[in-house]
């Protein structure tokens, strides 16, 4: 074994010699805080002193001369900095002496757990490191193996948004076939089967819709989705095509005009429209719509990455009708944001989505990151302000295609 000691003013520093000089397997065995210099003990300067080590074959293996350097990351170097200044923050912090008023006020047993359980993060931190940049040598290797048309598709799926866990899923797949099959796929091969996995994997998750056993639906999602225009576009469809009595009923008084949009709509389809402020008028409004088979309620968008906000919502949602609720998310938000709400409306057993404003996005990646993450239920799509028209229940190929883009044709 080769073991070389440091003193360097920062660990990132010594991190980046043991690189050069000890090579990517070498490992870090104790850090620790030295003053060096000074005059008569005075002026000394903090170092960090570092001792590293390396198996005799691994350093041989390593060397520089053997295997070139990679190419540096701006991304990845800025992490690793981030991950390195909290372990030298801490382990300054460990190596600092306590004032004389903490001793005396502290047991010394305490004192050295606290010492051990800093050391303990600081070998964690950097055991994580190591486990970061393996494995994104191994994503760096999986790359350079990868075909051009491979690449291509994997830069497509990350502009869509998809997320990485599912990207390398697919890709892994496809790899796979082609190493069973024992060829190299042309591009309109990969995008073939591509779609067929997705369509594949999307499956278990299609074909629901609205229940037609149920008397009434709630419809719930953040402020701005779309809830009362998506909300007209069923009731069209309903009382037109199906002949069906519908009723409406809100409690979205928080918005401005959001209950005179409705009434509105309500006029035009010859509906009835009850308006609710609060849980105890419920009871009331299912009375006037008596003799509705169908009442669609329409409740306040709120700030539903807020799990309070969506038990205050979830109380209306209480009836002995049967009933079940739809998630409405609009795709022109923020993945993280749709996935914090989708999360919280889980929690209530909400399962059915349906997605609005796919006309005003090309990223759709979402969608699937929504289904596969927590199992929902896609229901409908919608798009445009056009009432009934500008919606369609969601069918997987169709919305594979999009995903896929012109590729997939």
């Amino acid at each position: 074994m080769r073991v070389k000691r440091y003193v360097v003013s920062a660990l990132p520093e010594a991190v980046s010699l043991i690189r050069s000089e000890l090579g990517k397997d070498a490992v870090i065995l104790n850090t620790k805080e030295i003053k060096v210099g000074g005059f008569m003990g005075m002026f000394r300067k903090k170092k960090m002193e570092v001792i590293a080590a390396i198996e005799s074959n691994q350093a041989n293996q390593s060397s520089p001369q053997a295997k070139p350097q990679r190419n540096p990351d701006p991304q990845v170097d800025a992490v690793v900095e981030q991950i390195l200044q909290t372990a030298q923050r801490t382990a300054t912090a460990v190596m600092e002496p306590p004032s004389v008023q903490a001793v005396s006020s502290v047991p010394i047993a305490e004192l050295q757990k606290d010492k051990i359980e800093r050391e303990q993060f600081i070998i964690d931190e950097i055991r994580d490191l190591r486990e970061y940049m393996l494995k994104l040598s191994k994503q760096q290797n999986n790359l350079i193996s990868m075909s051009e048309h491979l690449i291509a598709l994997r830069e497509h799926l990350i502009e869509q948004e998809m997320e990485l866990q599912w990207i390398e899923r697919l890709i892994q797949a496809i790899s796979d076939k082609e190493s069973e099959e024992k060829i190299v796929f042309s591009k309109e091969q990969i995008w073939e089967h591509a779609a067929e996995l997705l369509q594949e994997w999307l499956q278990p998750y299609s074909g629901s819709s609205i229940s037609s056993h149920v008397r009434v639906v709630h419809f719930v999602g953040p402020t701005g989705v779309g809830k009362t225009t998506t909300i007209a576009k069923l009731a069209a469809e309903q009382t037109i095509k199906q002949g069906r009595k519908v009723g409406f009923i809100t409690s979205d008084t928080y918005r401005i005009a959001a209950v005179d949009q409705l009434r509105t709509y309500a006029n035009i389809l010859n509906v009835p429209l009850e308006v609710v402020f609060s849980q105890m008028d419920l009871p009331r409004a299912f009375k006037q719509l008596e003799e509705r088979e169908l009442i669609y309620m329409d409740t306040a968008g709120r700030n539903f990455r807020s799990e309070l906000h969506v038990s205050e919502v979830n109380s209306l949602l209480q009836t002995t009708e049967a009933n079940e609720t739809v998630l409405v998310l609009s795709m022109t938000g923020k993945t993280k944001d749709m996935s914090a709400v989708a999360n919280h409306f889980c929690k209530y057993g909400v399962r059915k989505v349906l997605f609005t404003k796919l006309d005003e996005t090309s990223v759709y990646g979402a969608i699937f990151n929504l289904i596969m993450n927590f199992e929902l239920l896609p229901t409908y799509m919608a798009s445009g302000q056009t009432v009934p028209d500008d919606i369609e229940k969601f069918q997987v190929d169709s919305y594979v295609k999009q995903l896929l883009g012109s590729n997939s044709l």
